[in-house]
């Protein structure tokens, strides 16, 4: 606990600082912190001061507010556990940077294949709307348009998915 004598001390440089004008505040306020800080019991100091803030200006709690402020001991961050990637879905829903295009025909036929995994959509303009549909394909689908594609035109040099390539 502090002294008796430190709390007078303090009092007294709160009258001070009552009764000066707002350009001999700054003085006054850092002798209050030389004060305060000096203080074997900081908490009771700074309690005090909250305790004093009662019945001030608003222009005075803030005096007090800064001293109150740099007596307050910054609050120690927990240590952040680093974060684990959460694994991926397989079944999420992909977009556009997920996927690398191997096959474009310009009549409206590609084939994309997922950066990560072996998924790989196919997407062909509906005849009936005019809109292009994707679709997923399923390995046995990969393997019979690879066949019927091969010696195409349209793969995608250095997709690395052309058949004999």
């Amino acid at each position: 606990m502090s002294s008796p004598q430190t709390m007078e001390q303090i009092d007294e440089l709160i009258e001070r600082l009552k009764q000066v004008g707002w350009k001999e505040r700054d003085a006054v306020r850092a002798d209050l912190l030389s004060a305060a800080k000096a203080a074997p019991d900081p908490d009771a100091v700074r309690t005090h001061l909250e305790d004093a803030q009662s019945g001030l200006s608003l222009e005075l709690r803030w005096e007090l507010d800064e001293v109150i402020e740099a007596l307050t001991p910054e609050p120690e961050e927990p240590e952040e556990a680093p974060e684990e990637e959460p694994e991926e879905d397989p079944n999420r829903r992909l977009s556009a940077a997920d996927l690398t295009l191997v096959y474009h025909d310009p009549r409206g036929f590609m084939l994309h294949k997922t950066k990560k995994g072996e998924r790989w959509l196919a997407t062909e303009v509906d005849p009936r709307s005019g809109q292009p549909a994707t679709y997923e394909l399923r390995k046995q689908e990969i393997d019979v348009l690879k066949q019927r594609l091969e010696g195409s035109p349209y793969w995608v040099i250095g997709s690395g998915e052309a058949p004999g390539a």
